[in-house]
């Protein structure tokens, strides 16, 4: 019997990634939904002429009370949520899935947010349901590579991570989430103690192998709250950046005026930024990576150092945060079933699964290497 997998915001930057996925897989029954009934029509003529199988569509503002008797009809067995930005997001479509018996899991990128989740805990578990939040690159992933090694280590001590993205856009709902906090302070974790810094900015010159120097600043991520449980480490921090140094300097600044009072509001310059940077998009050389450097001691006691690095080439960047969700669908679409409550998204999908989903070996590698003794 095949899975039945509702995508929320299917016509989407991220959604119609997963649905291009999704309607190939022949074990899948795949329904799409959002509020603009044009936009719909449009991905599902797409989509099926993409899959050759008849798609589904739903028309509707999924937050809206009463959306959770409409999803029981529709015989659902996973909602895929893409219609960010959540961070100012209730958990109604959750809730939805929850009275609706439904299992759920969503691509937020909001600390806040999949922290919170974990509030729905109870009632998921009565409703014998899962709830997933920050089915992506981060947390899901990046906790995938840690855990794929994590044997190797006997403690780890310190996770420095991020990601560089190419210079093509992602959705202006994207830019709006990542933005919100530009000039705000963000927790990060240093010697065990919670360690304030303003995000977009501290800017960090990198070296990536491959890509050459990618400049960097702080960004908040769920994985400070989730790796501080899931390895008890005492150093973690976060950062991110685009392909073109230009738009490092341009969030920068913005993130200045912010601290500075100087704008209040960062969401019209997120606007402007999207519009500028679609603009100059060409320049960029489509190549993306996230990094994982990770510090502690092996289990003979000596200090051992794991530098990671996940790198897209030609623009198949933005399919690493999609395929996080074409993994669990595949997963669940072959028997297996997570266990009931609300949390976030880790340990759930193997770093073989996850680039089985995205399958562009010849465009996305993984790399990882380790050093023993004093770095």
């Amino acid at each position: 019997m095949a899975l039945r997998v509702l995508v929320i915001g299917g016509y989407g930057n991220f959604g119609s990634l997963i649905c291009n996925h999704l309607v190939m897989m022949p074990d899948i029954e795949l329904v799409i939904s959002g509020r603009d009934s044009r936009k719909l029509a449009e991905k599902v003529a797409e989509l099926q002429t993409q899959g050759g199988k008849y798609c589904e569509s739903w028309c509707v503002d999924i937050r809206q009370d009463g959306a959770g008797s409409q999803l029981r009809a529709l015989g659902i067995d996973l909602v895929i949520h893409t219609a960010g930005p959540f961070q100012a997001q209730s958990y109604a479509v959750a809730r939805h899935c929850i009275a609706a018996g439904v299992n759920y899991c969503d691509l937020s990128d909001c600390r806040t947010f999949v922290s919170g989740i974990a509030t729905l805990d109870a009632l998921a578990r009565e409703a014998g349901v899962c709830v997933l939040s920050g089915c992506s690159s981060v947390p899901t992933l990046s906790a995938a590579i840690i855990d794929q090694h994590r044997q190797r280590f006997l403690r780890i001590d310190s996770i420095e991570h991020g990601i560089s993205s190419a210079a093509k856009m992602p959705g202006l709902s994207t830019v709006r989430g990542v933005l919100a906090y530009a000039g705000r302070p963000i927790r990060q974790l240093r010697n065990g103690q919670v360690h304030e810094v303003p995000g977009w900015m501290d800017l960090t010159l990198r070296r990536m192998p491959g890509m050459g120097t990618r400049l960097l600043a702080n960004v908040d991520a769920p994985d400070i709250d989730v790796f501080a449980t899931r390895y008890a480490a005492q150093n973690l921090s976060f950062k991110a950046g685009s392909g073109l140094k230009a738009g490092g300097i341009a969030t920068w600044l913005l993130a200045l005026a912010i601290s500075c009072g100087l704008v209040r509001d960062p969401a019209p310059w997120a606007a402007r930024l999207h519009r500028w940077g679609t603009r100059f998009e060409q320049w960029g050389d489509r190549k993306s990576a996230m990094y994982i450097d990770v510090d502690g001691v092996d289990l003979d006691g000596r200090p051992l150092h794991m530098r990671a690095q996940l790198t897209a080439l030609n623009d198949k960047g933005p399919e690493i945060p999609s395929c996080a969700a074409v993994a669990l669908s595949a997963k669940m679409a072959g028997g297996y079933r997570p266990q009931p409550g609300a949390r976030a998204c880790v340990g759930e999908i193997s770093v073989d699964e996850y680039l089985a989903a995205i399958n562009e070996p010849a465009n996305i590698r993984l790399d990882v290497h380790f050093t023993n003794g004093d770095v």
